[in-house]
């Protein structure tokens, strides 16, 4: 649990003396009396380690420190034949290193008195309607006690800020547990490509993708799965997964695991029938040329906007080459003429959250790469029909996606153990009978 606990201290330390008050994410009901398979709040996650529902942190924050008190259920030794154990409050905080533990039953009461005295709040202010109003009630039950010399906080503040600021920068902890995440999709997408073959539909392949994770610990995707062949490749957030694979078409497969709280997010673009053809080769290899260039400016001090400036300028210059555009480079680049191909960014943080916490510029100017960032890079091309595409190269989408972390001197590719020149892809396909 030390990694919980020197986060705890960390965010205690960036923020002014008064109470943190941050709940895990609900259950959620899917039908009936079902829920949908529970998924724990990240933030909430990142400062604990506590995975069970109805659970709120409370950190108490004066001149010299903090105190960490955690509100869980109870144990309840007939709920669990029904649902499964529960820490239960004494052993939670005994097992993930807090100084007390309350059950959840008792948070109303138990926060009007942790509340008495304190300046302010710090919380997810605006997230939840539900949430804002239950503290509302708690900072009015204060009050009502002032004759009695007791004060209220006097502020809210939000403490999304700081606590996405910390997440941005991702420790060893994390680190291992995104480099194990990165192996397991890597092997699941190879799993994909092995199996995938023209008359197989692509939700056939989305079951490769889904046992690799499940028998490697990731009890579930990070994210819903694009398999996307032919023309759906050219949809960006494709998700049916119906169609029938085709001898000719490309697959584009973007999926990713969750293991251990932390998403892996892999892009790869392959033949279905093991060969590129001519027209698919030219734009496959004209996105890796952009994949590339945008890797080049992955390291510490460069602004984050740079990678995806590099891979838009190999872009725009190989559309004009390719005849799919016309005019001069910068003209193209001018105009944004090359969005009729290319109209998404070249990637996202990436961490707790597929597309993760942490913002892009401080002070309006874009951030500069540093030590621990975690971040995607998919520079992609959709080539949808039109006056201009010729019909070779109609239907033609190709994405590559990786996982990059910054170093204390370049960057590592977490992914790269997946295939991605087309020598490699073809060579692995070649593997299949």
């Amino acid at each position: 649990m030390q990694p919980y606990s020197i986060r705890r201290e960390r965010l205690a330390a960036r923020l002014a003396p008064g109470i943190v008050i941050l709940p895990t994410a609900p259950e959620v009901a899917r039908n009936a009396d079902t829920t949908y398979p529970y998924r724990f709040d990240s933030s909430f996650h990142y400062l604990t380690g506590f995975a069970e529902p109805e659970a709120v942190l409370v950190l108490l924050i004066d001149g010299e420190g903090h105190e960490a008190v955690l509100f869980c259920r109870d144990k309840d030794l007939e709920r669990e034949i029904w649902d499964g154990y529960r820490h239960g409050p004494a052993a939670a905080a005994e097992r993930f290193g807090f100084a007390r533990a309350y059950g959840y039953a008792t948070l109303d009461e138990e926060m009007v008195r942790l509340l008495a005295n304190q300046p302010r709040i710090h919380t997810l202010f605006g997230v939840n309607a539900d949430w804002d109003a239950r503290i509302a009630k708690w900072v009015n039950a204060v009050r009502a006690q002032a004759r009695a010399g007791v004060s209220a906080p006097g502020e809210i503040h939000d403490v999304r800020s700081a606590i996405d600021e910390m997440r941005l920068f991702k420790d060893e902890h994390e680190l291992g547990i995104m480099r194990e995440a990165a192996r397991i999709n890597c092997g699941a997408h190879i799993r994909a490509m092995l199996a995938a073959r023209p008359g197989l539909p692509e939700y056939a392949v989305e079951a490769e993708l889904l046992h690799e994770f499940y028998r490697h610990g990731s009890r579930f995707p990070a994210y819903g799965s694009i398999v996307a062949s032919g023309p759906n490749a050219c949809v960006l957030h494709y998700v049916e997964n119906d169609r029938v694979l085709v001898d000719g078409d490309l697959l584009l497969i973007d999926a990713g695991c969750e293991y251990q709280g932390y998403a892996s997010d892999i892009t790869r673009t392959f033949p279905v029938n093991g060969r590129f053809s001519g027209p698919q080769k030219a734009v496959y290899e004209l996105v890796l040329a952009a994949h590339a260039a945008a890797l080049a400016q992955a390291r510490p001090g460069l602004p984050w906007h740079a990678m995806h400036d590099a891979a838009v300028r190999v872009l725009a210059q190989g559309l004009v080459d390719l005849k799919l555009l016309s005019g001069s480079l910068d003209a193209v680049l001018e105009q944004e003429s090359y969005r009729q191909f290319y109209m998404h960014r070249t990637g996202h943080w990436l961490g707790m959250d597929v597309h993760d916490v942490g913002a892009y510029k401080v002070a309006g100017q874009w951030r500069e790469l540093a030590p621990g960032m975690v971040f995607t890079v998919e520079p992609g091309l959709y080539i949808r029909p039109a006056a201009n595409v010729p019909p070779e190269f109609e239907h033609i989408g190709v994405r590559i996606e990786d996982d990059v972390a910054i170093t204390a001197d370049g960057h590592e590719v977490l992914t790269d153990a997946c295939p991605r020149s087309v020598a490699a892809i073809e060579a692995l396909l070649a593997q299949r009978h």
